[in-house]
């Protein structure tokens, strides 16, 4: 039976919050922490479902975890040396976790297959296996590009120099972490700025890294050492949620304690900025290498359009329908070019945003690239759907705050994926 859940306007949003760990930074920890030397203690992980898909790999790869807590790990690593599986890596729905994996298991002397449920089979798969395969690894692929992915590893792995045809930060960290595994400097040559978290973890278990412009390198052969204990930040990229509902929404104001503001992440506050949203940002510092904040975000209700394109695309990725959704009620024309990544994501998050905001009364047309928003409009509630996809159910939820009307959506449980407490925090900032 389909499940829906019913969401109602808000008047405002007011009060203080914390977000779940951040979930690209909890993935690199988890996995690093098991394929490194020591034992290692993580505070704050992020509670996703796509976190507890790298843990359960983990496992099956004989890494000892133990789970004092649904946000506290503790990681026996294996010093460089999993152990072959007994069976299929389940990666479920996260594609952080089948293509950081790859990495690691390229340079390991055993065959592993790694798979997921229907939404990661239908992700490009493509854009690991060459890098891998230059290095040494074998990988069979269906149709050639996609999962579920064979991976024979060799030992050692060949190091090379690899400049993505696309910007992918897990695609940079696919090749960092065989690099790890590979004789000699392993180089990625990045043609846009990414995310940046694999590079500032590192050194927290012992590698060095070299980095100038656009490439980060690492020397290899070399195992991590464990840090002893991690604290993972709160993640921005469910924070923006907050933000964006009370940005919208006049008189409001919320503040996010201790979450992550790193540049290659914290792009959504500039955004929120550019749109003439109040922000404040407090208490600044330093969590292994990775900048935290106070955050707070006030709603002024004069809301302009933003112009998104391709340079940007990839720091703000995730954040991407949550602008569609402000940028329909701003003023003005906002445009988002450059972003034909959005159509491989857990959906096509250009059709997915585009038929949803239609069905509200947004002025939105359609690109192949992104979209166009004419905006001021009055949405009004209506009956939307998640198509599965959790940002997509997050950010038809603000909207639905922002409606007139009353607002239905269809398949919500898909959160639990990245924020499990989505629709609780919300609740609890209702003023």
């Amino acid at each position: 039976m389909e499940n829906t859940i019913q969401v109602r306007p808000a008047r405002r949003l007011r009060g203080e919050a914390r977000v779940g760990g951040d979930k690209s930074i909890s993935h690199r920890a988890v996995l690093l922490a098991g394929f490194s030397q020591g034992v290692t203690r993580i505070v704050d992980l992020s509670p996703s479902e796509d976190v507890a898909s790298s843990l359960r790999c983990l496992q099956m790869l004989g890494v000892p975890v133990e789970r004092p807590s649904d946000t506290e790990v503790i990681i026996r690593g294996r010093a460089g040396r999993f152990a072959q599986p007994p069976g299929i890596l389940d990666c479920g729905n996260s594609g952080t976790t089948i293509r950081l994996l790859s990495g690691l298991l390229a340079g390991q002397s055993f065959t592993s297959v790694l798979d997921g449920d229907d939404s990661l089979r239908r992700r490009p798969m493509r854009r690991v296996i060459q890098p891998l395969a230059l290095m040494g690894a074998q990988i069979e692929a269906r149709e050639a590009g996609y999962a579920p992915l064979v991976i024979t590893g060799r030992s050692p792995l060949r190091a090379i120099v690899h400049t993505p045809e696309v910007a992918s930060a897990q695609v940079k960290s696919c090749v960092l972490l065989a690099g790890l595994q590979a004789e000699g400097l392993t180089t990625v040559r990045e043609i846009r700025q990414t995310r940046d978290h694999t590079e500032r973890m590192l050194p927290a278990f012992g590698v060095a890294v070299q980095k100038e412009s656009l490439s980060v390198s690492v020397q290899g052969p070399t195992v991590p050492t464990s840090p002893g204990t991690l604290r993972v930040p709160g993640d921005p990229s469910s924070a923006a949620y907050l933000w964006a509902a009370a940005a919208a929404l006049p008189g409001s104001e919320v503040t996010v304690r201790d979450v992550g503001i790193n540049p290659t992440r914290a792009v959504i506050l500039d955004a929120l900025r550019r749109m003439k949203a109040d922000v404040r940002v407090e208490n600044v510092r330093l969590w292994c290498g990775e900048p935290v904040a106070d955050v707070t975000v006030r709603g002024t209700g004069n809301l302009v359009g933003l112009e998104v394109g391709e340079a940007l695309v990839p720091l703000l990725i995730d954040e991407l329908p949550l602008l569609a959704v402000l940028s329909a009620v701003s003023a003005g024309t906002s445009r988002l070019t450059g972003a034909e990544e959005l159509r491989v994501k857990e959906s096509d998050r250009i059709a997915t945003v585009v038929t949803n905001l239609q069905r509200m009364g947004a002025r939105i047309e359609e690109a192949r690239d992104g979209w166009t928003i004419e905006g001021p409009a009055e949405l009004h509630g209506a009956e939307l759907d998640s198509f599965g996809d959790h940002r997509i159910a997050m950010a038809m939820t603000v909207a639905a705050l922002l409606a007139r009307g009353e607002s239905r959506i269809r398949n919500p449980e898909c959160v639990a994926i990245s924020f499990p407490r989505f629709f609780e925090q919300l609740e609890a900032l209702r003023d």
